[in-house]
């Protein structure tokens, strides 16, 4: 039987080899792993940063002021039978719903962290709430790839759909653990003023915004090295080879393994093949997000004691289940018929955005969904009267 000793010897071996071989490969093609990082910084300068900054900035700001807790008496009757978990977390599903990767996942750790939900409400959370963005879908994937924005449209709608499903399936998670009153909106919660929140909420963003970047940068020069190597060629033999059964090809193969790494980088190479198994496998890379962005979200978790379970379980459910809902409209909704003109132009702008375009779309957005909580919280405050009370579980 294998000793606990013998187990860490043979992964500290794995681990010398893993970083010996690593170190090879960057002397081996050092100048095809600058190009790799010179496309990383392309990317996050001209598409992550400007993306991702606002909405992060706009999350630590609904959090720390209390606007969630004040969104969780409106959100309440809705989220509670349908995801069991309280009002205040309708700011992680509406945030990671416009934001993308990993804005829902960070801003339900950040509500556990300030106390407006309980653990076992983020875990719920954290199954569903981190999806990929419309501008991402719409522009890059659906016009950008497919050329089309019906496409995007499908996508997006499948991706959403199937998201609020796995939400709606993880509520039997710990069923034993239901939203109680004095878990959420009603728990005394001291918000902070606004200087104070917004200075941490700036300095706090930029610091996961370039946590965000130094993963994408690792795994694109990881997955570049890779290619030159041969081994995600061999990996892609072996998983060919064993999925032969199903008329699974080397080339799906490869790219199945890109995506299942870094999800852009998996979604760009769908350019050519049938359109039902490109937009199939689309539909499963952006549904489980990659290696990449689980790093992401697992530094956002920290020493905060929050399970990776529910995570993991709920990505790799969510890029099968869009799979799925896209193999099942593909019979009901034909792809050949033109796009509106007007759909498609918008879409094409988006994948052609720089810098500048992206900041300027990203923050209109962060700031109109901003003006929403606020409105949702100043109605609650003019209603006044007692909080919404949950019916204790369990």
């Amino acid at each position: 039987m294998e000793t606990p000793a013998r187990r860490r010897g043979c992964q500290d071996l794995l681990l010398a080899l893993g970083l010996g071989l690593s170190a090879f490969a960057l002397v081996a093609w050092p100048r095809e792993a600058m190009e790799a990082m010179k496309d990383g910084l392309r990317l996050c300068g001209n598409v992550i940063i400007p993306s991702l900054f606002p909405f992060f900035v706009l999350s630590s700001l609904v959090v720390e002021l209390g606007l969630s807790r004040w969104l969780g008496r409106m959100m309440e009757p809705v989220m509670a039978p349908l995801f069991r978990v309280g009002g205040a977390c309708a700011t992680a599903l509406a945030l990671g719903i416009v934001g993308g990767y990993p804005v829902g996942a960070r801003t339900a750790i950040s509500l556990y962290r300030n106390g407006q939900c309980s653990r076992t409400e983020a875990e719920r959370m954290l199954a569903f709430c981190s999806n990929c963005g419309p501008a991402f879908i719409f522009g890059v994937v659906g016009a950008g790839i497919f050329g089309s924005g019906a496409a995007g449209l499908l996508l997006y709608a499948c991706h959403l759909a199937a998201s609020l499903c796995i939400g709606v399936g993880f509520r039997f998670y710990k069923p034993s653990e239901g939203p109680r009153a004095g878990t959420s909106s009603d728990r005394s919660f001291q918000a902070v003023s606004f200087p104070v929140a917004f200075t941490s909420s700036v300095t706090g963003a930029l610091t996961s915004t370039l946590n965000i970047c130094a993963f994408i940068l690792f795994f694109t020069v990881v997955l570049r090295l890779l290619t030159l190597s041969g081994l995600l060629t061999a990996a892609a033999r072996a998983l060919a080879a064993l999925l032969a059964p199903l008329g699974f090809e080397e080339i799906w193969a490869v790219r199945l393994l890109t995506g299942a790494l870094e999800m852009s980088s998996g979604v760009s190479s769908l350019t050519s093949g049938s359109l039902g198994g490109r937009l199939s496998m689309a539909a499963f890379m952006l549904g489980w997000a990659g290696l990449s962005v689980h790093c992401q979200v697992m530094a956002f978790l920290g020493d905060s004691g929050l399970s990776l379970r529910t995570y993991m379980a709920g990505k790799f459910l969510h890029g099968v289940l869009s799979a799925g809902l896209i193999a099942l409209a593909l019979h009901i909704i034909p792809l050949d018929l033109p796009a509106a003109a007007l759909l498609v132009d918008q879409t094409e702008a988006i994948a052609a955005m720089d810098f500048q375009q992206t900041l300027a779309i990203s923050a209109a957005t962060a700031w109109a969904t901003w003006t929403v909580f606020l409105l949702l919280a100043g109605r609650a405050v003019r209603r006044g009267g007692r909080p919404y009370r949950r019916r204790r579980h369990g």
